[in-house]
């Protein structure tokens, strides 16, 4: 699990266009990293869509938005096209950056269980350590809680 106060778990992955980042490329910026489910779908939109048209409150706030799910590079394409997205999307095809952080876990619906990625979203200062941690967030509430955190 992720602690507050402890250093985030580094990590380096594509984005939507193939570009690699690393959670150090980052050093010396407030980095907001959101973990979300999958591309395209009602809730992941509408969280995605909030942080696209709060874009210019959270620079000025001097905060780097990165979203993660395991959706693949392409779907990650389509979906910030669709979207009209202006921030990186990393596929973690692999599943590790979403074990790392503890949000892949068990989900159920409809009383099916299956495996999936949490809705949380981790805020890391510019010294690489986790300030704040946000379990199951709301997609509407989002943006709100990111910019009340940075600023405490």
């Amino acid at each position: 699990m992720i602690e507050l106060g402890k250093p985030a778990p580094e990590f380096t992955l594509p984005d939507q266009d193939g570009k690699q980042h690393s959670l150090s490329d980052y050093r010396g910026k407030t980095v907001v990293i959101y973990f979300y489910p999958k591309d395209m779908t009602p809730g992941c939109t509408v969280q995605a869509e909030g942080i696209r048209d709060s874009m210019n409150e959270l620079t000025d706030a001097g905060i780097q938005v990165l979203g993660i799910s395991t959706d693949p590079v392409e779907s990650h394409k389509k979906f910030v096209a669709k979207h009209d997205l202006n921030f990186p999307l990393l596929a973690d095809s692999e599943k590790t950056v979403v074990e790392q952080y503890g949000v892949w876990v068990e989900k159920s619906m409809f009383g099916k269980k299956y495996m999936g990625t949490q809705r949380d979203s981790f805020v890391i200062n510019a010294d690489g350590v986790v300030t704040h941690h946000f379990k199951k967030v709301k997609p509407k509430e989002h943006v709100a809680k990111i910019l009340k955190a940075v600023a405490e």
